[in-house]
């Protein structure tokens, strides 16, 4: 989907928020290294994109507006993901010259280590990290290898021949297109017909679908995949497409579902509940920075 245009400057949005943490035009733009003028002129620039007023300019002071301070709480999500997104592409730049050295699954990686890695920079901001991603079976892999300090992996069970930690639980669900028969269901689906019907999966080795194949096991059912696919990008954009109702993390399909691109089907007599879990080698303690960032995985789950 195309992005509206004009879009609004990332460092305004930062400065917006600032102002609502700060109380002050004055006080964020200290914060930022600028003149007041300045971020008058980027606060007035954003107003112009959205055609809002955003704040209330008084000989006393300035301050929010209600429309302001709906903007502001839209802003703070998108300048913390920003944060987020530059977190990991770090991360995976300097995978060559980290000092600690982590893998994850994909859905980890894509949905929670960038997260994670911004808080640990605040607490080891010496600490070059990179990021390698793969499903479950090779993130283990490479953990046992010692190509990695640690790994986050997702799955009914850890790994083998491995230590590992509980530190953030999730949950698979079926979505389908907006148009699919199953998006107007009034009642659960059941595991038999969850079984019985053709699905959109990740493919043999990955926590989910490791997940899924238990979870209808545990109740004397089998999968019948339509489709195995190795990335949860292709297997939303298939689903969205109505070739046929996918399997995923609820983590993943978040922003389609709020957009109303893919419809979550509740489903009855099958538990998709996962663990989330860190995973390092018995023969090699953890370093300070992978302890730290175990420290910050396990607190972020206990907030959300």
């Amino acid at each position: 989907m195309a992005l509206p245009q004009p879009l609004p400057d990332l460092q305004s949005l930062d400065v917006l928020v600032s102002v609502s943490q700060l109380g002050s035009i004055s006080a964020a733009a200290q914060a930022h290294a600028m003149t007041q003028p300045a971020a008058s002129m980027r606060l007035r620039a954003l107003e112009r994109v959205f055609g809002l007023q955003l704040l209330e300019r008084r000989p006393s002071g300035s301050r929010l507006t209600p429309a302001g301070e709906a903007v502001v709480e839209w802003a703070s999500q998108v300048v913390g993901a920003v944060g987020e997104l530059m977190a990991g592409a770090a991360a995976l730049r300097t995978r060559d010259r980290g000092r600690l050295r982590v893998a994850a699954s994909l859905t980890v990686a894509e949905y929670l280590v960038p997260g994670w890695l911004r808080q640990l920079a605040a607490a080891w901001p010496a600490t070059a990290v990179s990021l390698e991603m793969g499903n479950t079976t090779h993130v283990a892999e490479l953990v046992r290898q010692g190509r990695v300090d640690c790994g986050f992996t997702e799955g009914p069970a850890p790994p083998g021949r491995l230590r590992w930690r509980d530190v953030a639980h999730d949950a698979l669900v079926v979505v389908v297109a907006p148009r699919h028969p199953w998006a107007r269901r009034r009642r659960p689906l059941q595991a038999a017909e969850l079984a019985a019907t053709p699905l959109l999966v990740r493919e043999v080795g990955s926590g989910t679908r490791e997940t899924l194949d238990a979870a209808l096991a545990a109740a004397g059912l089998v999968l019948r995949p339509l489709m195995e696919l190795g990335s949860t990008t292709a297997l939303k954009a298939a689903a969205g497409a109505g070739s046929g109702p996918a399997v995923l993390s609820r983590l993943a399909v978040g922003p389609e579902v709020r957009a109303g691109e893919l419809v979550v089907v509740p489903c009855a007599g099958v538990e998709l509940g996962r663990t989330i879990r860190a995973v390092w080698a018995r023969e090699r303690p953890l370093s300070e920075p992978a302890k730290g960032l175990l420290a910050v995985a396990s607190a972020r789950a206990g907030q959300s």
